[in-house]
C-alpha cells in the first residue's frame, strides 16, 4: 500500500471546471495502475477513471469519458483528473486508489485497488 492525498475539490457551477490531484509521496512502480472513484450519497462507489503509469492507458466512465481527462506525472508522483462541463450529477466525494496491476489497462472494480486516499468533495450547483 501506498499513502495518496488527493486534492482540489470544490464547490462549482455547472459547466464549470475542476481539476483534482493524487499524490504519494513514495515512489510509483511503474507496475501501478491508479484510479479516480466517486461516491455521491445513498449511491454506492463507482469507477470514473483510470491510468496506467507505465503506458499511459486509460479507461473511462461512459458518462465522463467526453468531459474528464486523467493524467499522470510520474516526475511528481502524482495522477490528475481534469474535469470539465461539470455536471450536478458530477457531485460526489472523489476518493483516489492505486494498486500493484500488470494488465494493460486499469481495472474498474473498486475491489482490485489496495489503497486509497481520503476523499475530496465535489459540489455541482445547477
Amino acid at each position: 500500500q501506498v499513502p495518496l492525498v488527493e486534492s482540489g475539490g470544490g464547490l462549482v457551477q455547472a459547466g464549470g471546471s475542476l481539476r483534482l490531484s493524487c499524490g504519494t509521496s513514495e515512489r510509483t512502480s511503474l507496475q501501478y495502475a491508479m484510479g479516480w472513484f466517486r461516491q455521491a450519497p445513498g449511491k454506492e462507489r463507482e469507477f470514473v477513471a483510470g491510468i496506467k503509469w507505465r503506458n499511459g492507458n486509460t479507461l473511462y466512465l461512459d458518462s465522463v469519458k467526453d468531459r474528464f481527462t486523467v493524467s499522470r506525472d510520474r516526475a511528481k508522483n502524482t495522477m490528475y483528473l481534469q474535469m470539465t462541463g461539470l455536471k450536478p450529477e458530477d457531485t460526489a466525494v472523489y476518493y483516489c486508489a492505486a494498486t500493484l496491476n500488470t494488465n494493460i489497462y486499469p481495472p474498474r472494480e473498486s475491489t482490485d485497488y489496495a489503497s486509497w486516499g481520503q476523499g475530496t468533495q465535489v459540489t455541482v450547483s445547477s
